[in-house]
């Protein structure tokens, strides 16, 4: 049975085939997710309670021990860690790689009603839960920064222009404000005017409330139609709210300002950040799932123009953090490593065989291998990454096997006079199951990284499977393209070789001069070769 006859009888449709497989390892390519390491989701979900005004000890015992109790009878459980603080309880939850995060969302929802039996009753909220991946870090940090705004008027500024404009971008996901809180006026009491006159803090709360009531302050009749009248006077500034009256004592009026301090502040004091040693608001930014990473962050960078247009002139908006530099630069370094093997791979094929036909050949096989994996790639969901081109820089060694084998039967063939075509149904028939077998042999020797486990075992599936690819791929081209392009292109050489035969000749008669030498060494002294062949085993497991 010759597999490659058909192929070599019907050369324009084996050049559209492969030119197909190209094509579609060029647009797989193009359209390959970039990031630095294989994505692997976490399946992680955090629980939150919350029990106002207890002390960390008792919200550890009350709270976090009861869900604790529940929440750790879930299947696949890999790891529980919890957290206690004064009113606040957080449980992170970890699973197995192998868990889906929706299945065990529900589980944790179950169990959180489960223990609603063992909670405290003071316990207003049921605790809650978010599904989080630790993988998805961050991909920029942009700071905004100004030496005449406040960190509450700039958080503004950047939770209404900045972060909802990076958030429509193409590859953005979530986008996060931090390092400060919206602006708000912040009303601090003094408990020793509160007790003179005799006013609780529900008083001053109802005061308050009542001075930011937003109702009509009245009505118009006229004849048969009715006019509410509104006005706007809810307060909005510190400066609003100091004259408040809260109550009455000895017939003189008890303002705000008399019970406490009344200041334009932001909502949480306690959040705050610098950048080059000032005060700022950062605007975390993260892609979203599978996305190219460069792209999302040239997105970005290309936007920040017009946002910073779009604020006011005394707002700086500057990159403090981004992850590409290193991606780029592990990337350009793989391919260039994956380029130059390419060419080496080239380079020996024509120094051996001496013949610049022959040497076409595997030019273009292996590029086509390479780029077709590209293809299978994408339909998998795979991204481009450093696990999966060192994965391709390691199969051009690989790729190139299956060509060679079947062009040198072929060219010993058309050297010995035979007819190219002849040549090429007679060569890919003999070696056609010899390919086959290197090809499934080299495949079976990653069998054992697939079935690992753990963490290490999902990143490096995919370099796994990618390299398997790259060999299948290969052993396709070099069962089709590889005879029809011998059963065109190849020519048995006529005359002398050239200065760089010569010299290759030379050096090949040297290199078998000194192995026929050597093995005749050995064959004369088979105990020592076999001593050394076992001291050498030893040794490596020592090492």
């Amino acid at each position: 049975m010759n597999i490659s006859a058909p192929f070599i009888r019907r050369p324009v449709a084996t050049t559209l085939l492969t030119l197909a497989i190209a094509l579609a390892g060029v647009l797989g390519y193009y359209k390959l997710p970039v990031a630095p390491l294989p994505q692997v989701d976490f399946p992680v979900i955090l629980v939150q309670a919350t029990l106002p005004g207890a002390s960390p000890m008792t919200v550890a015992s009350n709270v976090a021990a009861p869900l604790e109790k529940h929440l750790g009878q879930i299947a696949d459980l890999d790891e529980m860690t919890s957290q206690s603080f004064t009113g606040t309880s957080r449980i992170v939850l970890q699973f197995g790689l192998d868990r889906d995060i929706d299945g065990a969302a529900r589980d944790v929802e179950a169990e959180i009603n489960a223990a609603h039996a063992d909670l405290p009753t003071q316990l207003r909220l049921n605790p809650v839960y978010h599904k989080i991946n630790p993988a998805d870090a961050p991909i920029m940090v942009v700071a905004m920064t100004s030496k005449s705004r406040r960190p509450g008027q700039i958080f503004d500024a950047a939770a209404n222009i900045i972060q909802q404009r990076l958030s429509q971008l193409t590859g953005i996901g979530e986008v996060d404000v931090a390092g400060a809180a919206l602006p708000s006026v912040r009303v601090e009491l003094d408990p020793d005017p509160l007790a003179e006159y005799g006013i609780g803090f529900e008083d001053i709360r109802a005061a308050i409330a009542s001075a930011n009531a937003d109702s009509p302050k009245g009505a118009i009749e006229i004849g048969p139609r009715r006019y509410q009248l509104y006005t706007n006077d809810q307060a909005t500034r510190a400066a609003d709210y100091r004259p408040l009256i809260i109550a009455y004592r000895n017939n003189a009026p008890v303002f705000l300002t008399d019970v406490g301090e009344v200041d334009d502040s932001v909502e949480d004091l306690r959040n705050a950040a610098l950048a080059n040693g000032q005060p700022a608001v950062l605007v975390i930014v993260y892609r979203q799932p599978g996305a190219n990473i460069i792209e999302a962050v040239d997105s970005v960078r290309a936007a920040l123009p017009e946002l910073q247009a779009a604020l006011p002139a005394d707002i700086d908006v500057t990159i403090i953090a981004d992850r590409t530099p290193t991606i780029r630069a592990s990337l350009h370094d793989t391919q260039t490593a994956l380029l130059i093997a390419l060419v080496l791979v080239i380079g020996v094929v024509f120094v051996f065989l001496r013949n610049p036909r022959a040497a076409l050949i595997p030019s273009v096989v292996v590029p086509v291998s390479i780029t077709g994996t590209f293809g299978v790639m994408y339909l998998l969901g795979y991204s481009l990454d450093n696990l999966s081109l060192m994965a391709l820089t390691v199969a051009t060694g690989f790729v190139v096997d299956d060509a060679i084998v079947v062009l040198e039967n072929i060219m010993r063939h058309v050297e010995g006079g035979m007819e190219r075509r002849a040549a090429a149904l007679l060569g890919a028939r003999e070696v056609g199951f010899t390919v086959l077998s290197i090809s499934l042999s080299l495949i079976a020797v990653f069998l054992p990284i697939l079935l690992m486990g753990g963490l290490i075992g999902r990143l490096f599936r995919e370099f796994a499977v990618t390299l398997s690819l790259a060999i299948i791929v290969s052993l396709v081209i070099s069962l089709t393209t590889t005879p029809m392009m011998c059963a065109i292109f190849l020519r048995r050489q006529h005359g002398a070789p050239g200065w760089l035969g010569r010299i290759t000749e030379r050096g090949f008669e040297g290199a078998l001069g000194f192995y026929r030498r050597t093995l005749a060494v050995v064959l004369r002294h088979p105990a020592l070769t076999l001593g050394v062949l076992f001291v050498t085993i030893g040794l490596n497991f020592y090492l």
